[in-house]
């Protein structure tokens, strides 16, 4: 028996090996999309799609030997919870270079999962300033998702969370570091006051949650016409948010936030359908996990879909760019970015919010 015992012990040693070369590997290519450029699209497509690929790898691996990582690397609930939260991340990025809302559903359901499986609980009990932070950065980002879905009262809930963790781990930080913390969760509460001025009720009384965004019963078809041109249609699109002092959270003024909504296509109609098909992931998120359906990640992997099936097409939005406060050089460098993608029959929108200039009154000489 010794032999196999050592046989078993040398697997496991190699199986937790394996664990530490991908999660290495994953922390440097999550660090090194920091350095891709943020204009352009096939700069940085494959980068993300190799980042995509190891996580793939790293999340079914943990989950493939999850007891075999318990009891030789220590592996604990908040490492997987940076795990959920890294792959969160990246689909909420992909986003953001792709203007597609699928991959914000996919982000909340990993951000969601973190939460529903109280990944990062055991963080309090470690009683480190850098779990704490991370633990409250997950709250921050989880909160702009849900703003994006318009998640309300989710968005409420959170945000008391997020009050009450900034409190529980002040020990763990200097004061001045949750005076900091506390000024986001107050940038989130006016946020949502200044989104919500007027509640709209159904029929039984109960708020309704009005979409910014475009779906097939908010907006017509285009028109059929018999004349052989080409249609233009909107491809690259501006927003720059640049008002002295305005309603925002993060990087996201209140009109920044409401205009790229009504550029974009829901991914649900008004029945909480979805128009296109789920990838590997959401099917595996909408399976049945340990006889109930738990809507988290499960035996999944985060590769974004390439396209769907013929039969139900996916409506494409146009390509955006977020800017807010740009100096002119970076004002510049995007607005060329954005005409160096346009296609033939492209068009590229300019949505500038800023301060007026006031003309000086001039005088007459005779002061009249």
């Amino acid at each position: 028996m010794e032999p196999v015992n050592a046989e078993n012990s040398s697997l496991d040693k190699l199986r937790v090996n394996e664990f530490c070369h991908l999660l290495e590997k994953s922390k440097q290519l999550f660090n090194g999309l920091r350095d891709l450029p943020l204009y352009g699209h096939k700069q940085w497509q494959t980068y993300f799609g190799r980042t995509f690929d190891v996580y793939t790898k790293l999340w079914k691996f943990q989950q493939q030997h999850r007891q075999i990582l318990d009891e030789i690397y220590g592996l604990k609930r908040w490492q997987i919870g940076e795990i959920a939260s890294k792959i969160g991340q990246l689909y909420y990025h992909y986003y953001l270079r792709t203007s597609d809302t699928y991959y914000l559903q996919e982000s909340f359901s990993f951000f969601s999962a973190i939460r529903t499986r109280d990944y990062f609980s055991s963080s309090k009990k470690e009683e480190r300033a850098e779990l704490a932070v991370k633990t409250l950065r997950y709250y921050a980002r989880f909160i702009i998702v849900c703003l994006l879905l318009k998640k309300l009262r989710l968005v409420r809930d959170l945000t008391k969370e997020f009050s009450r963790h900034i409190s529980d781990y002040a020990p763990l930080y200097g004061p001045e570091d949750q005076a900091e913390w506390n000024i986001v969760v107050q940038e989130i509460r006016d946020f949502v006051e200044a989104d919500n001025i007027c509640t709209v009720l159904s029929g039984e009384s109960t708020p309704v949650v009005i979409t910014n965004r475009l779906t097939p019963f908010s907006c017509l078809p285009p028109e059929k016409t018999n004349i052989p041109s080409k249609q233009l249609h909107l491809a690259e699109i501006l927003i720059v948010g640049n008002c002295f002092d305005q309603i925002r959270f993060s990087e996201l003024t209140l009109d920044m936030f409401r205009i790229l909504q009504c550029l974009e296509h829901d991914t649900q109609d008004n029945f909480g359908n979805t128009p296109h098909p789920l990838s590997s992931l959401s099917r595996a998120q909408k399976c049945v996990e340990n006889g109930s359906g738990s809507g988290t990640p499960n035996q999944s992997t985060p590769i974004p879909p390439q396209s769907s099936s013929p039969g139900e097409p996916r409506t494409s939005n146009p390509h955006k760019y977020l800017l807010y406060k740009p100096s002119f050089s970076q004002f510049n460098t995007f607005m060329a970015a954005g005409f160096m993608d346009l296609p033939s029959n492209g068009v590229l929108l300019l949505y500038i919010s800023a301060e007026g200039i006031k003309p000086a009154s001039k005088c007459s000489p005779g002061g009249k």
